[in-house]
């Protein structure tokens, strides 16, 4: 009897632990497991295009054919025809020279004998078309034979002096005609003409000479920039640079690629020639309808839910 009654017992906990469980299992104020989070992406595709890498260098104006007007003459300089900056003809009057005897007695010699004709002056005259760049001596100045009056730079011989850093020298082959960009925003177009045989012990660079065509004057010692083109690829395949990501080293490339409407996964790459705005992929190979994202990939994992914003 006690035995029936402790089975009675038993079964009526039981049915009462399976009402409190059906309870608990049908609270309303239980929460339902969270969606997976979704994050809006916009996309975009690869596309074929021209894309290069370059390097840009400073590069100093220079004249590199320069004469000095001499005077032939110990005297005064009695009349002066140059100032700096003038452009000037070949044989054009510049310097009108007087001896100091000629100063010091004047006219008399010609008065006492009409048929000597003594003036004790000499004019000289500019040896080459060109600029003045520099004036050394004004009216009244002594002078001795064979000093410096004046200097006259060929404007012809206007020449870019690039100082290029040795490791890069060989991409000077690749690059025979060069743009000079000046800082008003004018280019120039120019082509190596010569190398200097010497390397700077300290900078390490090597000197390279471009010839430029100038109609308007360009005065010497101006910073001009030249772009080398180190790596070109007529057909890269490109990506916006958004839409490749890098690790922390920036030894891993990877892009976020959908596989549907709602899933990114993500895809290792091999970066290649990179310029402003865009990226070359080298490796792998996408087909023009690879829905890449551009834009809401930065911290995605793989498979991660997207929504696609129009």
């Amino acid at each position: 009897m006690m035995m029936h009654n402790f089975t009675k017992f038993l079964y009526a906990g039981l049915a009462v632990l399976e009402m409190l469980s059906a309870c608990t299992s049908a609270d309303p104020t239980a929460e339902p497991d969270a969606p997976a989070p979704t994050t809006p992406v916009t996309i975009t595709t690869v596309r074929d295009s021209s894309l290069s890498n370059y390097v840009e260098l400073p590069a100093v104006s220079a004249y590199l054919e320069q004469s000095f007007v001499k005077a032939n003459i110990n005297g005064y300089v009695q009349k002066t025809a140059a100032r700096t900056g003038q452009q000037v003809q070949r044989n054009q009057l510049l310097f009108s020279l007087i001896t100091k005897e000629a100063r010091s007695i004047g006219n008399t010699i010609n008065q006492l004998d009409p048929g000597f004709k003594f003036s004790g002056t000499s004019n000289i005259k500019a040896g080459q078309a060109g600029v003045i760049m520099q004036v050394n001596h004004q009216n009244g100045d002594y002078v001795q034979d064979g000093e410096a009056l004046a200097t006259i730079s060929n404007r012809n011989s206007l020449v870019f002096l690039l100082d290029l850093p040795y490791a890069l020298n060989q991409i000077i082959k690749s690059n025979k005609t060069l743009q000079v960009l000046l800082p008003d925003g004018t280019r120039l177009t120019g082509i190596i003409s010569g190398t200097m045989p010497l390397v700077d012990s300290l900078a390490q660079t090597q000197r390279y000479i471009i010839q430029v065509n100038s109609k308007t004057e360009i005065p010497q010692g101006l910073i001009g920039r030249v772009r080398l083109t180190q790596q070109q690829h007529a057909q890269a395949q490109v990506l916006p640079k958004a839409a490749v990501l890098a690790n922390e080293t920036e030894d891993s490339f990877w892009v976020m690629k959908l596989i549907n409407d709602s899933t990114a996964v993500k895809v290792l790459v091999k970066k290649g020639i990179e310029s402003t705005g865009a990226i070359e992929v080298l490796e792998p190979r996408f087909s023009k309808t690879d829905r890449i994202i551009s834009s809401g990939n930065y911290g995605l994992a793989d498979t991660a839910k997207v929504k696609i914003q129009r």
